[in-house]
């Protein structure tokens, strides 16, 4: 049975949905990436508290973990939602947590909280890698039967454009009826 005090700490902390997860992970640089403002709304904490703790732990987080946007990359990203979820001005680029990133978090970041965001947000890239997988399999299936029926179908569509030609005409004298006598 629940306790009041489990009861009430379940209604404090919002239940991060997995929906939420998988609508901000982006592909940036051919990578599936989470945007450090995303992530801190999702683990509760301030962008600069964050970036902070990164900062700190800076061994923790190599190159193919997390890179800073550039400049260029935030603008295009802010013209494509055109509304920015990140709040107001912004003085430096948000930063791009990869997979590995987002994993290595966990142990930076030490809440609750954190352990429960990180757990939803592992297996939203999890769904998603099946998805991708799931689509280059019907990808490569919808090709081999393209080529498959090509080939059978290729002397029934030599028929019909066969049909569907103009007569060829004949090379010799006049062809049809005469109304006189001869």
């Amino acid at each position: 049975m629940a306790t009041r005090k489990n009861m009430l700490s379940s209604r404090r902390q919002p239940q991060v949905l997995p929906e939420r997860i998988e609508q901000v992970i982006l592909l940036l640089r051919d990578e599936k990436v989470m945007l450090s403002p995303d992530l801190a709304g999702l683990y509760g904490v301030a962008p600069r508290a964050l970036v902070q703790a990164v900062k700190r732990n800076a061994e923790r987080f190599p190159a193919d973990f997390v890179f800073q946007l550039t400049q260029e990359e935030t603008d295009n990203l802010k013209s494509q939602f055109v509304t920015s979820t990140w709040g107001g001005a912004r003085r430096a680029t948000p930063y791009a947590f990869t997979e590995l990133g987002v994993a290595m978090l966990s142990s930076v970041l030490r809440s609750k909280r954190a352990v429960r965001v990180n757990i939803e947000i592992m297996r939203a890239f999890v769904r998603l890698r099946r998805l991708l997988a799931t689509h280059a399999d019907l990808a490569r299936k919808l090709e081999a039967l393209e080529k498959k029926y090509d080939a059978q179908f290729r002397g029934v569509f030599d028929a019909i454009r066969e049909l569907m030609a103009p007569p060829l005409q004949p090379k010799s004298g006049r062809i049809g009826f005469s109304a006189k006598p001869e």
